[in-house]
């Protein structure tokens, strides 16, 4: 380990960073941080999240940079509610592999299910209808 490692070290650990992200940064073991760091007593508290992030691209419903976190999936939305609003408004591009053509078995309509390859009826109604002949479930 250079002293230009064993000062990025100190200076990360510092910040907050864990062993980890100091480790993937400075490309080398992260046992090696961890030894070094208790050995040199910058052993403390740990961040709850890691303070190295990224800028790297742009939310595709919002506009806003999306912060990448080094060790983590990349991410491709600033926020939940911009991943749900833009699946929701673009369901063609969502490449939905597990979409199901069925009949069904009271009315006779074609519909698609998301998901279950083992649906039966398009609707409640027909459910109730089919499986108890009309009558309403008690």
């Amino acid at each position: 380990m250079t002293n230009e490692q064993k000062a990025k070290i100190a200076e990360l650990r510092s910040k907050g960073c864990g062993y980890k992200a100091i480790a993937d940064l400075l490309g080398i073991g992260k046992d090696t941080v961890k030894s070094y760091c208790r050995r040199n007593k910058l052993s403390g508290e740990r961040a709850a999240h890691t303070t190295i992030k990224t800028a790297s691209s742009l939310c595709p419903q919002c506009g806003k940079p999306v912060v990448q976190i080094p060790g983590m999936k990349s991410r491709r939305f600033c926020s939940t509610e911009c991943r749900v609003a833009w699946w929701n408004t673009h369901p063609d591009q969502v490449g939905r592999k597990a979409l199901y053509s069925f009949i069904c078995e009271t009315c006779g309509h074609s519909f698609t299910a998301y998901g279950n390859q083992h649906r039966k009826y398009c609707s409640h109604d027909c459910y109730i209808t089919g499986r108890f002949k009309g009558g309403a479930s008690v």
